[in-house]
């Protein structure tokens, strides 16, 4: 039998491409394509245009160069040009591709599994929800509806179009799914913020025996960490060890900051210790975990060893390090770690750094040097800085400088009902009825709300959800009752009520109102955790805002008349509560 000599010239050509790995190579190729008449060659132009679409060594530019000199391309030839531009910098240019295809013979070429797929990571990418349910449609027309990999990318472009929901209906309807399913449900509720959903399915998972795998551990402890669920974060540190992934860096790095944002410090250390392998992620963990906690001189330490050990820091560690400065007043240092961004490490300090420095200057009762920060620093323009010299002026009571921080964040039209609340408590400590008078009025004005605030507190494996004046909860009559006695025992120990009272009408934010006269959330959440757990268990609550003065004073009290160890997690930092003492020193 003689092979003819085209198809041994196309046989050598394909060999050639499959060991091709850049681009001027490619072209060499390809010009020897054109030599030899194999420019329609099936086979051959499928290599080289999924070489130059879909490799890093390829070009996109020439991908289109390839594919509008094919006559009748086939799905395969579709496939690599619309996956190319999907996961490009002009995703777009993907749905155009799809489109054209669907406009093209179906004879010749018609969408598949992978079609699907990479038309739905376009959509994903750039937030197209109107041509998702389109590309959905056409799955269903097509039979696709039960492709476990077609409906993991409509799950992830729904969920990317912030319709969660519509993502979870896929999953529902799904006849077989598999690990990756799963796993791309998970991540659809952790990145949306819905935590409690994501650890619902986790006893889904369970109760189906659907094995985790790494995937799965961090999109779960990353809920773990917002919702403070430590008694579950645990359970899937035992499953990390058991499967052996506790070693690897992105399980490990997980649970570091899992433990961190629980408030386990020692735990995140443990981790830390027992990783073969570290990254920044790992040590800007330890350093932010240690920072938030107000343990500022661990969180420096942390820093020179991070250096000692070679790896160069980022913007999110001199974060850490600012914050851990600003929570324990090491104000010498954080300027000094401040400048050595720039000086050292040639890194711009964003606006988060900024507010540190306005933040540490301010807490540290140098309300000017911080005004003076915020004029210097060209972000006059930004309401945060002003935000946060605002709130170190309530905790100075400096109306001057008060004044001055909201007169800015009202030309900038970025004020709120919060904002006016914050200088109405400034004006009420320093007795200036009329300035609370006139933010009554503001906000009536204004016609906004507060942010209301709410707690979760961990009992057993189940996350309990409390707000301010809360009598949703199911044990409400018996834990108002149990908050009463609470309240007593702490009046005994030395509690006192804060003798102020800024209440301002439809204001519901327990940071701003700081009225005994309302239950604030944590209240309650330390009300049911006491009568829920053993005597001497520690209660671990998350609060979204930050803890007022009252409540503070409260938690005190209430962890010495009760011998209690109560760790509170607030919009900004944590507080250890211990013996009628906060580790933050009553600085925060």
């Amino acid at each position: 039998m003689v092979i003819p000599t085209e198809t041994l010239k196309a046989n050598a050509i394909l060999t050639l491409l499959q060991g091709c790995n850049n681009l001027k190579w490619l072209r060499k190729l390809h010009a020897h394509v054109f030599v030899y008449g194999l420019q329609q060659n099936t086979a051959i132009a499928n290599k080289l245009l999924n070489f130059c679409a879909i490799s890093v060594s390829g070009s996109l530019e020439y991908a289109q160069l390839l594919f509008n000199y094919i006559e009748e391309p086939q799905t395969q030839a579709w496939n690599s040009i619309i996956r190319g531009f999907a996961q490009s910098p002009s995703p777009l240019h993907a749905l155009i591709y799809y489109n054209r295809m669907l406009r093209f013979s179906a004879s010749v070429s018609s969408p598949d599994t992978f079609t699907f797929s990479f038309a739905l990571k376009a959509c994903e990418r750039i937030k197209a929800f109107i041509k998702c349910r389109e590309v959905h449609g056409f799955v269903i027309r097509s039979g696709f509806d039960n492709d476990v990999i077609v409906c993991t990318g409509l799950m992830r472009a729904y969920a990317a179009n912030k319709c969660v929901e519509k993502a979870r209906m896929v999953f529902d309807d799904m006849s077989e799914r598999d690990l990756v399913s799963w796993n791309a449900m998970i991540s659809c509720y952790s990145q949306a913020g819905y935590h409690h959903e994501t650890l619902e399915m986790f006893n889904l998972m369970r109760n189906e025996n659907v094995g985790l795998d790494s995937f799965s551990l961090v999109g779960l402890l990353s809920s773990c960490a917002h919702v403070g669920a430590l008694n579950r974060g645990v359970e899937l540190h035992r499953i990390a060890r058991e499967k052996g992934f506790v070693h690897g860096v992105y399980v490990g790095n997980a649970l570091i900051d899992m433990y961190a944002k629980c408030g386990s410090l020692d735990g995140a250390l443990e981790v830390f210790n027992g990783m073969q392998k570290r990254d920044v992620l790992t040590w800007n963990s330890m350093i932010v975990g240690f920072g938030v906690h107000g343990r500022g001189n661990e969180a420096v330490s942390f820093f020179r060893q991070m250096l000692m050990s070679g790896v160069k820091p980022n913007s999110i560690t001199f974060l850490g390090v600012l914050c851990g400065c600003n929570h324990q007043g090491l104000v010498e240092k954080g300027v000094e770690f401040f400048h050595m961004m720039t000086s050292q490490f040639n890194l711009s300090p964003g606006i988060k750094h900024h507010g540190c420095l306005v933040d540490l200057y301010g807490r540290a009762g140098k309300l000017d040097k911080a005004l003076e920060i915020i004029h210097s620093s060209r972000l006059e323009k930004d309401p945060v800085l002003w935000r946060t010299l605002l709130g170190s002026c309530k905790i100075h009571g400096n109306v001057e400088i008060g004044e001055i921080a909201l007169k800015n964040l009202i030309q900038l039209g970025a004020s709120n009902a919060g904002d006016h609340v914050l200088l109405a408590t400034i004006y009420s400590r320093a007795k200036g009825a009329e300035g609370v008078a006139r933010m009554r009025k503001n906000i009536k004005n204004l016609g906004t709300k507060t942010t209301p605030g709410w707690s979760w507190i961990e009992v057993g494996d189940r996350v309990h959800r409390f707000v301010v004046d809360d009598k949703s909860h199911p044990d409400s009559k018996k834990i108002y009752e149990n908050l009463g006695e609470i309240i007593h025992r702490a009046t005994l120990v030395g509690y006192v009520e804060e003798d102020y009272v800024v209440a301002l009408n439809g204001s519901s934010s327990e940071e701003c109102l700081e009225s005994p006269s309302s239950c604030h959330s944590e209240k309650l959440a330390i009300a049911f955790g006491i009568a829920t757990t053993p005597k001497g268990t520690s209660l671990r609550i998350v609060k979204n805002l930050r803890v007022c003065r009252d409540c503070h004073s409260f938690t005190k009290y209430v962890s010495k008349a009760f011998k209690r160890d109560i760790i509170v997690r607030d919009r900004v930092r944590f507080h250890h509560f211990k013996d009628g003492l906060c580790s933050c020193r009553d600085y925060w």
